[in-house]
């Protein structure tokens, strides 16, 4: 599987303009919004899924990607790989060694979001530390993020209370900032988070690094409950959600569920970038079906009124 340099995407991008490729026709910074309130209005729980960008090539992750929005991915988030990953499991550790090592930057990774934005609407969230952000400067990141269709940018390592440039300069151009918040943040802090959060706020299931679990953790409705005291925001569960009973039991605690390193396990798995897509999409479709019933649909949708 050879990697996509940014020039292929733009070639792709222009062929796929002249054949009627499909266009970003929404405004941006609106489709995640647009995406939870259609959830809502359909009893449904959401599914976010994260793919690590560039492995084991760009090219292949578009092929992934557009897999995994057709099997039914409410949200895409597009890992932008980094040399030190603290906050992540092996899986998705190697995700990102294999990217580096194809030459994966965070240029390559926009011109990835401008290509898939040619072929499909699906919201695409930016999932990053904030260094490879820094480096190539926030004014910069953010008019070539909007530029190219993202709709909304995760920092994982950045704090609210660091965030004010940040924030003026993604907002201003449509982009939704997303914040984590996890067993061990205050109320105080959940307060900090949710008033810096937009399209929704991303609740860790649990302490530690990212990662398949066999169950979720006992404490996570009641911190659920607590995250709903201070955000209308959609919330978004992470960290641990790898199985279709996971995904059924999620439904009446938050609004979607994460799934990163069982997808990218399926990535690091397949012997070709179409085989990638293919178990991407797989299991994709099954986690859907889950977030589609039993447990997860729900009779009396939660209101959102962040959405209205």
């Amino acid at each position: 599987m050879s990697n996509t340099s940014p020039s292929n995407f733009s070639s792709a991008n222009k062929a796929s303009s002249r054949e009627g490729g499909k266009p970003a026709a929404e405004k941006r910074g609106g489709r995640i919004e647009r995406k939870f309130r259609a959830l809502a209005d359909a009893g449904e729980l959401g599914l976010i899924a994260y793919i690590t960008a560039g492995d084991p090539s760009l090219d292949a992750s578009a092929k992934i990607v557009l897999a995994a929005a057709e099997a039914g991915a409410d949200i895409i988030e597009l890992g932008v790989p980094f040399s030190d990953p603290v906050a992540d499991g092996p899986v998705i550790q190697r995700a990102s060694e294999r990217a580096l090592r194809s030459g994966t930057t965070l240029t390559g990774v926009l011109e990835l979001v401008r290509h898939l934005r040619t072929r499909t609407n699906v919201p695409l969230v930016l999932f990053s530390y904030f260094n490879p952000l820094l480096q190539m400067g926030l004014e910069k990141f953010a008019e070539a993020a909007a530029s190219a269709g993202a709709d909304g940018v995760l920092a994982t390592d950045l704090t609210p209370e660091e965030a004010g440039e940040y924030r003026a300069a993604l907002g201003s151009r449509g982009l939704d900032t997303i914040f984590l918040a996890a067993p061990t943040s205050t109320d105080e802090r959940i307060a900090r988070i949710a008033e810096a959060s937009t399209g929704f706020l991303y609740l860790v299931s649990r302490t530690g690094v990212t990662g398949a679990r066999e169950v979720l953790p006992e404490g996570l409705p009641p911190l659920a409950r607590r995250v709903r005291r201070f955000t209308s925001l959609p919330i978004a569960v992470g960290f641990g959600i790898s199985a279709p009973a996971h995904v059924s039991v999620l439904g009446g605690i938050a609004d979607a569920a994460v799934v990163g390193s069982a997808l990218m396990a399926e990535v690091e798995r397949a012997a070709s970038a179409d085989a990638a897509a293919v178990g991407v999409a797989a299991l994709v479709r099954t986690l859907k079906s889950a977030a589609r019933s039993g447990l997860s649909r729900r009779s009396n949708p939660p209101a959102n009124p962040a959405a209205e």
